[in-house]
């Protein structure tokens, strides 16, 4: 049964990721298998333990709702910060990168990877010489721009991950220095996919810095499929994966951290589908309910209505072979 976390000031963002990170029967598999710290002490500080003890309360409670307070006393001691308002892609960083570091068991932090980390390989090719670099990075989430270089609204989440992948031209100050001409050229950049994992999470990039240092919410109408084939999305040229690799490109839609408010007063919320029920929920801290996919939906945005919730996170899985 789905299960509310009581929000303990301002912890919504946190409430949300939590909530995302428990439905994945995937994760809480690895989850059960960890070494449970010996000492009090170690355990009130181990990350992935106190995420443990959160989850079996939450299958062992019998009211609507339970709270996360020593969870995140222990995110405090690792310099989490409480009572504040947190970017989720930023806070799903920091949690997984605590439970990958705090688990003692080298299988299972293999597994965690492969559940959600992504390769993503980088080409910069010299325009005059055509020498070539290449460098392979590791990233939990993609950062999809919701807006491309000459500040025009992407309408489709398809939009968002094509220009993402299409290459750019580096000149003028942002051209590089090639080691075989010996001197600043322009350089061809261009992203390549090498590998998706079982979890798969985008992040629509609406928050977005003007010169002024103020920050402002990109909240345009934007949708997001069911599911989703990266094959029928990216060229040939736009990935540098196998064939085995590429037949396993197919997502369905697991959850949506949606965001409602302006970006200095906002709350988060999770839509999530049940993996043993198939049925969506909200869960909006003490208070979850069934929805439906209209009301998923309701999450693409609207320019002029900016405290209404929107889309952040989105988080995709495998489908499963039948």
């Amino acid at each position: 049964e789905a299960i509310g976390l009581y929000n303990l000031g301002q912890s919504c963002c946190l409430n949300s990721l939590l909530q995302v990170f428990l439905m994945n029967i995937r994760f809480t598999g690895i989850l059960r298998r960890i070494t449970v710290p010996s000492s009090p002490a170690q355990r009130r500080n181990n990350v992935p333990y106190q995420t443990l003890r959160l989850l079996e309360k939450m299958q062992c409670g019998k009211s609507k709702a339970v709270s996360p307070t020593e969870l995140a006393c222990c995110l405090a001691e690792h310099r989490v910060q409480l009572f504040v308002q947190h970017d989720a892609a930023q806070l799903f960083l920091t949690l997984w990168n605590l439970l990958k570091k705090q688990m003692k068991k080298p299988e299972l932090v293999e597994e965690l990877s492969d559940l959600y980390a992504i390769c993503i390989q980088e080409h910069l090719t010299c325009q005059k010489c055509s020498f070539e670099i290449k460098n392979n990075s590791t990233m939990l989430t993609l950062p999809l721009p919701v807006l491309d270089a000459n500040s025009h609204r992407l309408d489709t989440l398809k939009d968002c991950l094509q220009y993402f992948f299409c290459p750019e031209e580096l000149t003028g100050q942002n051209m590089c220095c090639c080691q075989q001409c010996g001197r600043k050229t322009p350089f061809l950049q261009s992203m390549k996919l090498v590998h998706l994992p079982q979890t798969l999470t985008l992040h629509l990039k609406r928050f977005c810095f003007e010169r002024s240092s103020r920050t402002y919410k990109l909240s345009h109408h934007l949708s997001f499929p069911q599911e989703l084939d990266f094959n029928e999305i990216l060229t040939e040229n736009q990935s540098q994966a196998d064939d085995s690799e590429k037949a396993s490109w197919q997502y369905e839609l697991f959850a949506v951290v949606a965001h409602s408010g302006s970006t200095s007063c906002g709350h988060y919320c999770a839509y999530i589908r049940s993996l043993t029920e198939c049925k969506w929920y909200c869960f909006n801290d003490s208070e979850v309910c069934q929805v439906s996919w209209d009301d998923v939906k309701c999450t693409y945005g609207h320019s002029g209505l900016y405290w209404r919730e929107t889309a952040y996170l989105l988080i995709y899985m495998k489908k499963s072979p039948q």
